[in-house]
């Protein structure tokens, strides 16, 4: 497999691993209307993801610096005819930040409350920008023969990529709510199941229609289907199912894995789908840019897989020991049992004696 190849697969991997990880974050910020009901409920909502989310929009970062150094024309062409909605998201991603993080600033409830509204508007506004621009990517957009965009906004909010939204959106509720659920206990944790329910049949509904909508041609100029892209959409319906059960069950883990799978499939779809290109054009099609046209050097790529493999161990380690950390449910009185790594290294040693 050459080098252009490995960095495909893995900025694949990088847009998944946001996808997932930022998906619960999103959901919980899109269910926060519905599933508290006063100031403590929304507290506690949103200290269920408290401590990670910072950590999970670092896949968002990598990602696109890896583009921008594996990849420069797909990265140069591709955000400068997603302009708008990249700077969208960049935006929401922002307000989001401060909304998080500005809440608990001053105790007043308007104060609060306002951040709050925010946060509510951010967490849907982002991942229906990320679900534009990867859908535009891979339906194609209108380049000519220099990979230069002839199009305008409106050609970026046709039927496929406006679907493309609405399935990210609702999967990402479906995400949130099976997140809180497990992350949380009282009666936020009872709403957020309810919200499931809910959610689990919009989510599934609109899955199916994209996933086949992408596999039949989603109007790009290569509607070859990818075998994998199928084994990806037959993965995407059968976590579904298996989440609709669980969550029918009340079984909250696996709920979270089938939501979590589906997301995985989602992704896999669309980038097996867009392979071998990493940017079709809908335009001149000597505008269409392929992986082995839009990829830096050898020397380049080879510096980067050095340390790509010898920084992406630790910063797995590190952001799953923060997840082990905080694996418990959130109490109203905080977490329970939660340590950070010097306290739980030195309650070993006491343990030890």
């Amino acid at each position: 497999m050459d080098l252009p190849t490995v960095w495909f697969l893995l900025i694949a991997l990088l847009w998944t691993g946001y996808l997932v990880l930022e998906g619960f974050d999103f959901g919980v910020g899109m269910l926060l209307p519905f599933v508290a009901r006063d100031a403590e409920d929304r507290r506690l909502a949103i200290r269920t993801f408290g401590p990670v989310w910072d950590a999970n929009e670092v896949w968002l970062i990598v990602a696109g610096g890896a583009m921008f150094a594996a990849f420069p024309g797909w990265y140069a062409s591709m955000f400068s005819a997603l302009y708008l909605p990249l700077l969208l998201l960049l935006v929401a991603l922002i307000v989001r930040v401060l909304a998080i993080e500005y809440r608990v600033k001053h105790q007043d409830d308007r104060w609060t409350r306002a951040w709050d509204r925010a946060l509510v508007v951010c967490s849907f506004t982002a991942p229906a920008a990320v679900a534009l621009a990867l859908a535009n990517v891979v339906r194609g957009i209108p380049l000519d023969g220099r990979h230069d965009f002839t199009g305008s906004l409106g050609d970026l909010l046709g039927a496929y990529p406006l679907l493309a939204a609405a399935t990210v959106l609702a999967l990402f509720a479906l995400h949130g709510a099976c997140f809180l659920a497990l992350r949380c206990d009282g009666p936020v944790r009872l709403r957020a199941r309810r919200a499931a329910a809910v959610a689990w049949p919009l989510a599934t509904a609109l899955a199916a229609g994209f996933g086949l909508w992408t596999l039949l041609g989603s109007g790009g100029p290569d509607d070859a289907v990818s075998p994998i892209a199928v084994a990806a959409f037959a993965v995407v319906v059968v976590a579904l199912a298996i989440c609709g059960l669980a969550v029918h069950r009340g079984h909250e883990g696996r709920a979270f894995a089938g939501t979590a799978v589906a997301v995985i499939g989602v992704a896999v779809l669309l980038f097996a789908q867009l392979w071998p290109n990493v940017l079709p054009s809908t335009g001149d099609p000597a505008g269409t840019l392929t992986i082995a046209d839009a990829a830096s050097t050898p020397y380049t790529l080879k510096v980067m897989t050095i340390i790509g493999a010898v920084m992406t161990p630790i910063v797995l380690l590190y952001q799953g020991w923060t997840y082990w950390v905080f694996r418990h449910r959130v109490l109203p009185e905080g977490f329970e049992r939660a340590q950070n790594p010097l306290q739980a290294l030195a309650a070993r040693r006491a343990a030890e004696g």
